[in-house]
C-alpha cells in the first residue's frame, strides 16, 4: 500500500522564525501580525510551534476544520497525560477530567442529551423579555450617570450574561462578583496556584450551593441547576457541570458585547448599515462573531492516523483549530479581513461537531439584544479613550477587551 503524501515539519532556518501560536493581537478584531507568514502560505494545515517549541498542527481551513472537528478520530479528553497544554501559564496545572467540553462519545453524548433541554431554540425565545428587561434596566442605570461616560465592561457588557445564567442556572445574583472573579483567575490566571485555587474555590462554591438547595433552603433561586440534581446523582459531575455552565455562560458572550461594541464604533458606516436595519440585526451579529472569533483556539489530540487532503496528521499529533484564521478563510469569504453587517454566512465561532456550543442560542439572543439596545438607545454612544490605548486580552484566553471606557 502506498502511503499518503506527507506535507513535511516546518523546521526553522536562519533566514526564518517559526510561528508560534498563540500570540497576543495588536488590534483587537484582528488576528495577531505575527500569524501572517501562515495566512500567506495558504495551506489550509500548517505546523507551528507553541510555547515550549513543540510542533502542533494549525488548522486554518473552514472545510478542513469541519472535516475534523466531525472526525471522532479527534480526542478532545484533557485528562490524558499526552493532551496539548498550548499556555506555559498551565504548565503543571493538576489535570482532571473536563465535563462535556472534555469529553469524547459516548459519555459526552450522555451528558450533552441531560442539558439540551435548557438551551433549546424555545427556551430561548421565552427568555428574550427577560433579557430586554435586563438590558433595558443596565441602560437606564448608565443613562441617569451625570458625568455621561462609563466602563462599558463593568456597567453593561458583563452584567448582562451573568444575570442571565444565574437566572437560567438559579444562582444567586448577589454571588456575582465572587465567581466572576474567579473565573477570571481560573481563565488568566498564572501560576498552579492561582489557577487550581480558583478552581477549588468554585468547586467549593457550586458544591455548597447545590447542598443549600438539596436542603430545601427558602429564598434561593429556581433554575436548571435544580433539574441537573435530579439528572446528574454523581456529585463530582454535577458540580463540574454547573461550573463549567456558569464560566461559559457569562465570559464568552461578556466579551463579545464589549468587543462587538468597540469593533462597530471603529467602523461607523457598518454602525450605520446596524443602526438602520433592525431587521438585520442577527445576520450582523453573526458577523461580529466570524469577524471577532474570540474564542481562538480549539484543541484536540488525533487518536489515529487522519488523512486531511495531501496531509496526513498521525496518531499522537496535536492539533489546534485557530478560529480566528478558520473564519478569515480566502477560499470561503471574498473579502474576509472587512467587516460587513450583512454579510451573515457560515462560520465556526461556536465550534462545530459534537461539541458544537450548547448555549450559542442564548448567546445570540444575548448579543441580539444588547447591542441593538445599546445602539437604539444611546445615539451618541464613543470610546471614551483614543482607540490604540485600549488593550486588548492575552492571546491565550478568551479575546476581548478588559475594559471598555465609552461616553455618550
Amino acid at each position: 500500500m502506498t502511503e499518503s503524501p506527507v506535507i513535511e515539519t516546518r523546521s526553522a532556518s536562519p533566514a526564518e522564525t517559526p510561528v508560534v501560536f498563540p500570540q497576543d493581537r495588536t488590534c483587537p478584531y484582528a488576528p495577531p501580525p505575527g500569524y501572517d507568514p501562515v495566512r500567506q502560505e495558504g495551506r489550509p494545515l500548517t505546523r507551528v510551534e507553541i510555547y515550549d517549541g513543540t510542533e502542533v498542527w494549525l488548522v486554518t481551513g473552514l472545510a478542513e476544520a469541519r472535516a475534523l472537528l466531525a472526525d471522532q478520530r479527534l480526542s478532545s479528553a484533557r485528562e490524558r497525560p499526552d493532551f496539548p497544554v498550548f499556555q506555559k501559564r498551565l504548565e503543571g496545572v493538576e489535570r482532571r477530567r473536563v465535563e462535556l467540553l472534555g469529553l469524547d462519545d459516548p459519555e459526552h453524548n450522555a451528558q450533552r442529551r441531560k442539558l439540551i433541554p435548557g438551551f433549546t431554540m424555545k427556551r430561548t425565545a421565552a427568555l428574550r423579555p427577560a433579557i430586554q428587561e435586563t438590558v433595558d434596566r443596565l441602560l437606564d442605570t448608565m443613562e441617569a450617570r451625570p458625568e455621561a461616560k462609563a466602563d462599558l465592561v463593568e456597567a453593561f457588557a458583563l452584567p448582562v450574561p451573568s444575570m442571565v445564567i444565574c437566572a437560567l442556572l438559579g444562582v444567586p445574583y448577589e454571588d456575582h462578583e465572587f465567581f466572576e472573579e474567579k473565573s477570571r483567575m481560573l481563565l488568566r490566571g498564572h501560576g498552579r496556584e492561582e489557577i487550581e485555587g480558583a478552581r477549588d474555590a468554585l468547586d467549593a462554591y457550586i458544591g455548597d450551593l447545590v447542598e443549600r438547595k438539596q436542603a430545601g433552603e427558602e429564598g434561593l433561586p429556581v433554575g436548571l441547576l435544580d433539574d441537573m440534581i435530579e439528572a446528574f446523582p454523581n456529585r463530582e459531575e454535577l458540580v463540574n457541570l454547573a461550573e463549567i455552565l456558569l464560566i461559559a455562560g457569562h465570559e464568552t458572550t461578556a466579551n463579545m458585547i464589549a468587543l462587538g461594541t468597540y469593533t462597530l464604533l471603529e467602523h461607523p458606516e457598518q454602525l450605520a448599515r446596524f443602526r438602520a436595519d433592525p431587521e438585520g440585526v442577527p445576520a450582523a451579529c453573526e458577523e461580529l462573531l466570524r469577524f471577532l472569533s474570540i474564542a481562538d483556539g480549539m484543541t484536540r489530540l488525533a487518536t489515529e492516523d487522519i488523512e486531511v487532503g495531501e496531509v496526513t496528521v498521525r496518531a499522537g499529533d496535536a492539533v489546534v483549530l485557530a478560529t480566528s484564521l478558520i473564519n478569515r478563510d480566502p477560499a470561503v469569504y471574498g473579502t474576509p479581513d472587512e467587516l460587513d453587517v450583512a454579510r451573515g454566512e457560515r462560520h465556526l465561532a461556536f465550534g462545530f461537531g459534537i461539541h458544537q456550543c450548547l448555549g450559542q442560542n442564548l448567546a445570540r439572543a444575548e448579543m441580539e439584544i444588547a447591542l441593538s439596545t445599546l445602539f437604539r438607545r444611546l445615539p451618541g454612544l464613543r470610546l471614551g479613550a483614543p482607540a490604540d490605548e485600549i488593550p486588548c486580552k492575552p492571546g491565550d484566553t478568551i479575546q476581548g477587551l478588559p475594559e471598555l471606557p465609552v461616553a455618550w
